[in-house]
């Protein structure tokens, strides 16, 4: 099932990005199948957060692909090791990414970086949770509050994608990807996360509430994409000591 919207937006398609887009479409066309749902609800213009869950490290190809083919390019939050792997790093630049410094001096520019994005009408693509899921059957685990921090200061709205698929297709720590049977890779849109009674605050309570919110709307959507129950108690790698 493809929900995709007639009227494409006017966010901007680099040369690069449009050539990265040309390999990898291909590419996935050969080893998956779309089912894409909601893509209606995907703000046609202006600043927008897409807060996705993370299950494999594919996830960031196979999300950006349903949310580039739908009018909103994603710039990604990636983490900045990844921005000095030679040829890699140039793509990724070139494309518009985003680097984040986690744990450094350097980890407030992240967010600043994303902060200019959405001024200036992008789609900023940030998985919360900050490394594939720690929980043994794959759901959405306790998320860092990076991603409520930019949505509270910036007041773009945050829409949750949940996706599935990805980690068939490259199950964590695997080094090579299964290729077939065909993978079917599933994406849901959810409506805007409420979040008004909390924009301009960033307070620990806050933080915590609007991240919640945000992952909360993430996980009911995956349920719905491939059924189960999520755990009452999200993991928490913090409490496991990880």
């Amino acid at each position: 099932m493809n929900d995709t919207p007639a009227n494409r937006s006017p966010r901007r398609y680099s040369l690069t990005y449009r050539g990265i887009a040309g390999v990898v479409k291909p590419l996935l066309a050969l080893v998956s199948g779309k089912d894409w749902r909601g893509m209606e609800r995907l703000p046609r213009e202006g600043g927008v957060i897409v807060a996705a869950n993370h299950v494999s490290l594919l996830d960031p190809v196979t999300t950006a692909h349903s949310l580039y083919d739908n009018g909103a390019p994603p710039r990604i939050m990636a983490k900045a090791e990844l921005f000095r792997v030679p040829i890699l790093g140039r793509l990724l630049r070139g494309s518009g990414q985003i680097p984040v410094h986690r744990n450094t001096r350097n980890a407030a520019d992240s967010l600043e970086g994303a902060r200019r994005a959405l001024a200036a009408g992008e789609c900023v693509l940030i998985f919360p949770e900050g490394t594939l899921t720690l929980d043994p059957d794959g759901w959405p685990m306790v998320a860092r509050t990076g991603v409520a921090r930019l949505a509270l200061t910036s007041g773009a709205p945050v829409v949750p994608v949940a996706q599935w698929g990805a980690s068939t297709l490259l199950p964590p720590r695997a080094k090579l990807p299964r290729l077939l049977p065909r993978t079917r890779m599933q994406v849901l849109v959810g409506e805007p996360v409420d979040l008004g009674d909390l924009v301009g605050r960033t307070d620990a309570a806050a933080l915590t509430e609007a991240t919640a919110r945000i992952m909360g709307a993430i996980t009911a959507q995956l349920v719905q994409l491939r059924g189960g129950e999520p755990p009452v108690t999200p993991f928490d790698r913090r409490a496991a000591g990880l």
